[in-house]
């Protein structure tokens, strides 16, 4: 049944609609032995909630992961807290949120400090004894304490801590924190933003042949809107993040001022943003958001730009990596194209493999190769030319691991001058010149000024990081 269910993911009409509508309502009866199974089952739902043929479709995939936590009440919750699976309804996490992120959700659920996985107790001892004096008077006599009897006597919780330590000390504090999801909106199965007009896919999906960066960059401006009031949008961004064991900069620190929504097509949504003053990185500009289909969030995207160039980070979330991607990638490049002025991007090695089985696993060094990235390393170059020889001369062939992890070594450009590829960040004078307009209200303003002063490019291009 799973399988036969997987082979509907990118099979789209009437037909398809109807056999999906029949699977899912066989599979709705099922009781799953394995944790493994079950959780197959909800990645493949998930999928066809955010890529569904039919409202008849939709509809059952919301009511099946609606429903999700009940079916997991017979099983091992551990098996299902790992980071690649995290997230669905019914389970937890455990994880050393940072002080800014604790903050912004236990004002929203109910987190708690996982004592039973709390490895450095008496980190938090040495904060206590400046906080409860009865505790003080016991520390400065006794060689060991229980602090979390200190801790209950104060009728602490994970609030009222946060309420009495600074942000460098409770981050030093390396505190786990239990999450207990349930039915909550920040579940996988439930997280959803409104959408007034679904996209149900009726014909084959767009596939990377389809797409070219350049006709892609040439087309109309994508229109954008500035959200009125973001903090709903702000927050289901970081949950979605959260509940998959990670925190983005720009997703801790984002500028509700500046929010931006846009319209992709196809039943994509994208909001993006900056950084306020206090956060911002001393040189390079910082923008960051995240995409939805049909209401479920997909992936984000993370950029940090100089004059012309961004370096871009682009990252699907593992159950939707059979849909539309180089599409999507493209729409998204376009809109920081237009927005920041930036026609250069630039792709760090994690992102192709180096220190990342799962973009080996994915093949991501081709993915971006086919859509006119360059590398820029001259001694990876003739490797590439010899892949690019034995994949069109055989259909079959694939290029091996190895070779992946080789052709991941260095990153890889498109667009900007060959002075781009000499660029290394690390190599700048520890105290860089910063061009005006880094506290403007918009980071764009910086970026801009930067792009149109000529001295300032002639000056930065002779320093020691080309």
């Amino acid at each position: 049944m799973l399988d036969d269910l997987q082979s509907m993911k990118g099979q789209f009409g009437p037909a398809a609609a109807r056999a999906t509508i029949r699977l899912l309502q066989c599979a709705r009866k099922t009781k799953f032995r394995f944790p493994a199974d079950l959780i197959r089952f909800h990645e493949l739902v998930l999928y066809l909630r955010a890529y569904p043929q039919s409202p008849h479709v939709l509809r059952l995939a919301d009511q099946i992961l609606f429903s999700f936590a009940s079916r997991l009440r017979r099983f091992d919750r551990d098996l299902f807290e790992d980071p690649e699976i995290s997230g669905i309804a019914g389970t937890g996490l455990s994880t050393a949120f940072s002080y800014d992120v604790a903050i912004r959700l236990a004002a929203r659920y109910p987190l708690a400090i996982d004592w039973d996985n709390y490895d450095h107790p008496g980190r938090l001892g040495s904060v206590l004894a400046h906080i409860i004096p009865l505790a003080r008077e016991y520390s400065s006599v006794e060689s060991h304490l229980d602090w979390r009897y200190w801790f209950g006597r104060a009728r602490g919780d994970l609030k009222w801590l946060l309420a009495r330590v600074d942000r460098e000390t409770y981050d030093l504090l390396e505190i786990p924190l239990r999450w207990e999801l349930g039915d909550s909106p920040a579940a996988r199965s439930r997280t959803r933003i409104p959408r007034r007009n679904v996209f149900y896919h009726s014909g084959p999906f767009l596939k990377r042949s389809d797409v070219s960066l350049e006709r892609e960059f040439a087309a109309p401006e994508i229109p954008l809107t500035r959200v009125a009031r973001p903090q709903k949008i702000l927050d289901v961004i970081l949950d979605t993040s959260a509940v998959r064991y990670r925190e983005l900069w720009g997703f801790t620190y984002p500028d509700p001022a500046h929010v931006y929504h846009a319209d992709l097509g196809r039943g994509v949504d994208f909001y993006f943003f900056g950084v306020p003053r206090q956060w911002r990185l001393p040189l390079r500009a910082y923008h960051s958001g995240m995409f939805f289909k049909n209401g479920v969030p997909i992936g984000y995207f993370e950029g940090l730009s100089l004059f012309e160039r961004m370096e871009a980070g682009f990252n699907l979330y593992y159950t939707f990596r059979e849909g539309e991607t180089a599409w999507l990638y493209a729409r998204i490049l376009k809109i920081f194209r237009d927005h920041l002025g930036v026609t250069c991007y630039s792709i760090d090695p994690y992102q192709l493999g180096h220190e990342n089985e799962e973009a080996i696993e994915s093949g991501a060094f081709w993915f971006y190769r086919k859509l006119g990235f360059r590398t820029t390393s001259p001694a990876i170059e003739p490797m590439i030319r010899r892949e690019e020889a034995r994949i069109a001369a055989d259909r079959e062939y694939r290029t091996p691991r190895a070779t992946l992890r080789k052709l991941a070594a260095a990153p890889i450009i498109y667009g900007g001058g060959k002075e781009w590829d000499r660029f290394d960040l690390r190599r700048l004078p520890l105290a860089p010149e910063i061009p005006p307009g880094k506290n403007a209200p918009e980071e764009r303003t910086y970026l801009r000024r930067m792009q149109r002063d000529g001295e300032l490019r002639r000056r930065f291009f002779a320093s020691d990081g080309f």
